[in-house]
């Protein structure tokens, strides 16, 4: 259950470099879902802190820095969307900016059952059996792996007429992976075993990732990133084919006013077509909403409601920085559907 830290707890990490971990564990909670951000963003802003990187979508590795809330922004502050996207790494096309590794997958630390080297065969097949499992660790303790049972181990021992019992059954020398090894680099053991245990940091057997670990994770977020990737397609074809240069020069930097739509950050998606920009302090840019406005106006939708599609590009863009990272935590219910009904509304815009 998340928990609610006080001033003095959060005000403890002003200025310090931290692991993002140890600010999670301060609401005590490992995962950024949309519960927990919306509290760490809250009593964050409360206490007049912020993080650079932001920590939404920063790496699940990363270190992040806690600093005075007007600190993490420069400029003249109504970009603050443009620059938290660009302190999070995530330029136009960018890809994932830190390794992958085997112990991001959920069930490398989700623990094991196991059998040791004294039960009986029949206690490793009636795990298998209950829990649909096609393999079992034999281990002696947290730490040594004497093997694994699989199906396929138990149907050899039958085939050659061997005597029934788990040390006929074992498959010595499994595949073990530690935490953080590179997670493509060990695909070829998952591919011809079928799953590698993990060993995490402390040594112990902290868990195993089978063939349909990855097969699920990738469903989960390989099909976000393609999502996101054709919804930046499409926004950069509308977009393009609408906005003139000088528009388009109107929420770039100064020092990057090319006029090309290829150049815009997803942020600056935002920026372009909002008609209610404000600056720090809450106050209402007239000029840049009265830019906006005529941007929208440019392109045409008479049908479709400008400040429901700005609102709705803002939570693509936020989803966008949490995929890009390739996030341990997968895209919640919520924001997969919320992808869904916006790349749904591009295709028939576009």
């Amino acid at each position: 259950m998340l928990r609610n830290p006080s001033d003095d707890e959060l005000l403890a990490f002003k200025g310090r470099r931290i692991p993002l971990v140890e600010l999670l564990t301060c609401f005590n909670t490992r995962f950024r879902n949309d519960q927990a951000i919306l509290l760490i963003e809250q009593r964050l802003k409360e206490v007049g802190l912020a993080t650079l990187p932001y920590f939404a979508t920063c790496g699940s590795q990363s270190e992040i820095h806690i600093v005075a809330q007007g600190s993490a922004a420069t400029g003249d502050g109504d970009g603050a969307d443009e620059e938290q996207e660009d302190e999070a790494g995530l330029l136009p096309g960018a890809l994932p900016q830190q390794p992958f590794r085997i112990g991001d997958l959920p069930s490398a630390h989700a623990g094991v059952d196991s059998v040791t080297s004294a039960s009986d065969l029949t206690e490793a097949t009636y795990i298998m059996h209950t829990k649909n499992y096609s393999q079992v660790p034999v281990l002696e303790d947290q730490y040594t792996v004497t093997g694994v049972v699989t199906w396929r181990s138990v149907a050899k021992m039958y085939g050659t007429g061997a005597s029934v019992a788990l040390a006929n059954a074992i498959v010595e020398d499994p595949p073990v992976a530690h935490a953080h090894d590179d997670f493509f680099a060990m695909l070829p053991n998952v591919c011809e075993h079928g799953y590698v245990l993990v060993r995490a940091h402390n040594g112990r057997i902290s868990g195993i990732v089978t063939a349909t670990d990855i097969t699920q994770r990738f469903d989960a977020t390989a099909w976000p990133f393609f999502v996101v990737g054709e919804i930046e397609l499409r926004l950069r074809k509308c977009l393009g084919a609408k906005m003139s240069e000088d528009a388009i020069r109107g929420v770039q930097r100064n020092d990057q006013k090319t006029g090309k739509i290829a150049d815009l950050t997803f942020g600056q998606y935002v920026m372009l077509l909002d008609g209610d920009q404000r600056n720090k302090q809450g106050q209402r840019l007239e000029a840049k909403c009265a830019a906006a406005d005529q941007n929208w106006q440019a392109l045409g939708w008479s049908g479709v409601n400008q400040v429901q599609f700005v609102h709705q590009l803002n939570r693509v863009r936020n989803i966008r920085n949490q995929i890009a990272h390739f996030d341990a935590e997968p895209l919640s219910p919520q924001r997969s559907e919320e992808l869904r009904q916006f790349v749904g509304l591009l295709r028939q815009l576009t």
